[in-house]
């Protein structure tokens, strides 16, 4: 039940962005969760051994250029999938580092448990 609440909040959050930033398009609620599920098998699947492989970059600018993969992995699902437009890199760095934030904050509103 938690996974398929974690789904609709981050379909949720990449609804959002189209409002803040008008260089990331979705094209509807439905696109939104196909977005989000492609999202997580990248990160679950292609990330991890991105972060690997550019290791020494990582280290070498104090870890900024992490932004810089998760902005590719959010232009290769923009790549795979009809009705998600990320318009540049620089989108998708932006884009993903905003779509964190609001994932995250929505996480924390509504699926926190609260502590006694």
């Amino acid at each position: 039940m938690r996974l398929l609440a974690l789904w609709l909040i981050n379909a949720v959050a990449l609804l959002a962005l189209p409002w803040l930033l008008p260089s990331i398009h979705v094209a509807s609620f439905w696109t939104a969760l196909w977005v989000a599920l492609v999202l997580g098998l990248i990160n679950t699947l292609i990330r991890p051994v991105l972060l690997l492989l550019t290791l020494p970059v990582t280290l070498l600018t104090l870890g900024l250029f992490i932004f810089v993969i998760n902005g590719m992995m959010f232009l290769l699902a923009a790549w795979l999938l009809d009705g998600f437009v990320v318009d540049g890199i620089w989108a998708g760095v932006l884009g993903s580092t905003i779509y964190s934030v609001i994932s995250w904050l929505l996480t924390k509103l509504l699926l926190s448990s609260p502590k006694s």
